[in-house]
């Protein structure tokens, strides 16, 4: 059975209130998803490139913990980590405000997450020693030093942070967020004023992608970075300034000397495609589900790295980053 992808005029014109607005996550299948589809990238060739020994051995990496954060979801009652009282969220949500800010103080409760991060992760450190000595190196940061880190993780603060440490911090800071996220009830979260971050949070998206099955089917949705929350918001339309004059989309065609650069601005039949905005020079990588149904937003972004490489050449800088990837000036 074929499904048509619905085009923007068609979506805009239909009622929203029959789209689910948002999407909220369930930690424990999340997780076991992601460290699977890692798995699979790293096995298979990607849209004609073949993936280098030095990114397999990296997705294999955070596969690895993408497993310990779905081991450490399940060792916690999901709603271990309490919400915000009910009139703090009332406010919140009245004001148009993420009710689990990424911003601000946090519940002190993600170091015990950290910690037994780090525990499931001694294993892999066994014959590993540049794993075992990054382990090391987070065991002994103190509490000032690893709440610095988290601060620089959740602001994007790529100069602030050693990128050895930031997808592990990343990675016990998503755990708590996304479990808290799952308690929220869907129906009550309200769109910030900007439809660029996450409404339960207020964090960057990592990449959007389109939906099948349901009522979900032929939408965009934009995927959290922190808390895995997918929100609604209409295809040809930029993520980072909302503009949606000058939208391009830009994929990798496989060659037989090396990969070119494709500008196909209303070609969906590529599977990852970086959608660019020529008014505020960025982009966002944009997947679809209808040609890949095991697609996951975070896990695809991070396989797609010479995607990147090609539309950063083209002079476009990218919107935000991949939390379990990090790079600073060093």
């Amino acid at each position: 059975m074929v499904q048509r992808l619905l085009q923007p005029g068609e979506i805009e014109a239909l009622d929203h209130n029959a789209i689910p607005r948002l999407l909220l996550p369930h930690p424990r299948s999340l997780f076991i998803a992601r460290a699977a589809r890692l798995r699979q990238l790293a096995k298979n060739e990607i849209k004609g490139i073949p993936v280098g020994e030095t990114l397999r051995g990296y997705l294999l990496l955070m596969a690895a913990l993408v497993d310990a954060q779905a081991a450490v979801s399940q060792s916690f009652p999901s709603d271990a980590f309490a919400l915000p009282d009910a009139a703090d969220i009332a406010v919140s949500l009245e004001h148009n405000m993420p009710p689990l800010p990424v911003s601000g103080a946090r519940p002190p409760s993600w170091r015990s997450v950290f910690n037994a991060l780090l525990d499931q992760l001694d294993p892999l450190a066994e014959g590993q020693p540049q794993i075992a000595s990054v382990l090391a190196e987070l065991r002994a940061l103190d509490s000032a030093e690893l709440e610095g880190c988290a601060d620089a993780v959740l602001s994007e603060l790529t100069d602030s942070v050693n990128p050895l440490h930031a997808p592990f911090v990343a990675a016990a800071l998503q755990i708590m967020w996304t479990m808290r996220a799952g308690q929220l009830d869907a129906q009550r979260v309200a769109p910030l004023v900007t439809n660029t971050l996450c409404p339960v949070c207020g964090a960057h998206p990592v990449a959007s992608v389109i939906r099948i099955g349901g009522q979900s089917q032929g939408y965009r949705y934009l995927q959290c970075s922190c808390c895995a929350s997918e929100w609604h918001m209409v295809r040809v339309k930029c993520s980072c300034c909302e503009h949606t004059a000058h939208i391009a989309y830009q994929s990798i065609e496989p060659a037989d000397d090396a990969p070119e650069i494709a500008n196909k601005a209303n070609d969906p039949s590529k599977v990852a495609r970086a959608e660019t905005c020529d008014d505020c020079r960025t982009y966002r990588k944009i997947f679809n589900q209808e040609h890949d149904y095991n697609v996951e937003p975070l896990a695809d972004d991070l396989a797609s790295l010479a995607l990147d490489l090609l539309v950063g050449e083209a002079g476009y800088a990218r919107a935000s980053g991949n939390p379990l990837l990090w790079f600073n000036a060093a």
